[in-house]
């Protein structure tokens, strides 16, 4: 064989290849079965998410037969199934039609109550007649529907509780309760729902990596964001050394800081959650002092007390600001509430009228008026 019948036979050879190779692509056509292609995405907080990709079969045949009371045990049958193609013996559903039906979470997450990797995984169900259902999130999440499922490629198995639904011709995943720190999504078909529980275990480590990265980043550059990121460690409680440094610098004038009522008594907080209350006190000392200060926030300080049980500090701070404050709304209200709180309540009955004469709109006449009855039957209005 000469080198020009060689050149044309090896140029046969690729040219055969490379039409194989765009058929064995395929082009582009309508679902199998007419089943459409769905995809639906939960947020848990602000940071994780979940997120279900199937396709989406109907109770109503392609030929047009009604399949309603047809569905469970009959198109979709009980147990684990030889589907009569591919490697596996025994298959359970595959949760939706055609391709895996997928469940990616974006962090580590809970399904009831047992811990998954992040990650994209095929979703799989086990169905049963009369007691629990067995839902599989399989690391094999590529395959076409359950035909090559391997109880090996297993990642999780629960069991989940289906329960009676309203009509639903469309299979449909839906999130059906959306909490803080966790979400309940439910696939629901014909009359049909099958609920199961993710959570998030370690959501508040998710927010605080986050917001130390942010802390470092531009969003760490002005003092309103230091705030908030202290605020979200008092309101958990945790983290509170570290947020300590962010209140200070925060509270420090500085290119990132700036000294105010609102950095001041934030710092406070968090030396008192840290229980040091000398410091804190002397800080909202400064606070309540500071030009920034506002009639409101002194007064929403003084009420703070009266919740801490500090009576005699409260009416101090409510004098302090009806006299830096005077003829001021809500000075007279926070004398009233000051009074009130130390068993003082002639003096207290005197300014809550004053306050009722000056009260700025009908909530706060209303709560003046009820605050006045009790003052006069002797009873406290905190």
């Amino acid at each position: 064989m000469n080198n020009s019948t060689r050149k044309l036979g090896l140029s046969i050879a690729l040219s055969v290849l490379c039409v194989a190779g765009l058929f064995a692509q395929g082009i582009t056509l309508p679902p199998s079965g007419d089943n459409q292609k769905s995809i639906v995405t939960q947020y848990i907080g602000s940071i994780a998410s979940v997120t279900i990709n199937y396709n989406s079969p109907d109770v109503t045949a392609p030929n047009g037969a009604d399949r309603r009371g047809k569905i469970w045990g009959q198109l979709e049958p009980y147990g684990m199934n030889y589907l009569g193609f591919g490697t596996a013996t025994a298959s359970p559903w595959r949760a939706g039609a055609n391709q895996n039906t997928t469940i990616t979470f974006s962090h580590d997450m809970e399904v009831e109550g047992k811990a998954i990797k992040a990650g994209t995984y095929g979703l799989h169900m086990i169905i049963e007649k009369d007691k629990p259902w067995t839902l599989i999130l399989s690391n094999n999440s590529t395959a076409w529907g359950s035909y090559f499922y391997d109880a090996k490629d297993d990642a999780l198995r629960v069991e989940v509780q289906p329960k009676e639904a309203p009509y639903h011709e469309w299979l449909s995943y839906e999130f059906i309760d959306r909490q803080p720190e966790f979400t309940v999504a439910a696939l629901y078909w014909e009359e049909l729902m099958v609920p199961f529980k993710i959570s998030v275990p370690n959501m508040n480590d998710l927010y605080l990596a986050k917001i130390r990265n942010e802390m470092e980043d531009a969003q760490g550059f002005n003092w309103q964001n230091r705030v908030a990121a202290v605020q979200f460690c008092l309101s958990k409680n945790i983290n509170l050394q570290e947020a300590l440094t962010w209140a200070e610098a925060a509270s420090t004038n500085s290119f990132i800081g700036e000294e105010n009522f609102t950095t001041l008594s934030t710092k406070a907080g968090v030396l008192t959650a840290l229980g040091k209350k000398e410091e804190a006190a002397k800080i909202m000392d400064k606070a309540i002092n500071h030009p920034t200060a506002s009639v409101f926030q002194v007064h929403a300080y003084g009420r703070q007390l009266i919740a801490q049980g500090e009576k005699q500090k409260a009416l101090e701070v409510f004098q302090f600001n009806a006299k830096k404050n005077p003829k001021t709304w809500p000075v007279n209200f926070g004398l009233a509430r000051g009074y009130s709180a130390v068993g003082n309540y002639k003096s207290a009955l005197k300014y809550a009228k004053l306050a009722l004469a000056n009260a700025p709109d009908q909530p706060n006449k209303d709560a003046l008026t009820a605050g006045i009855a009790k003052l006069e039957k002797g009873e406290d209005i905190n």
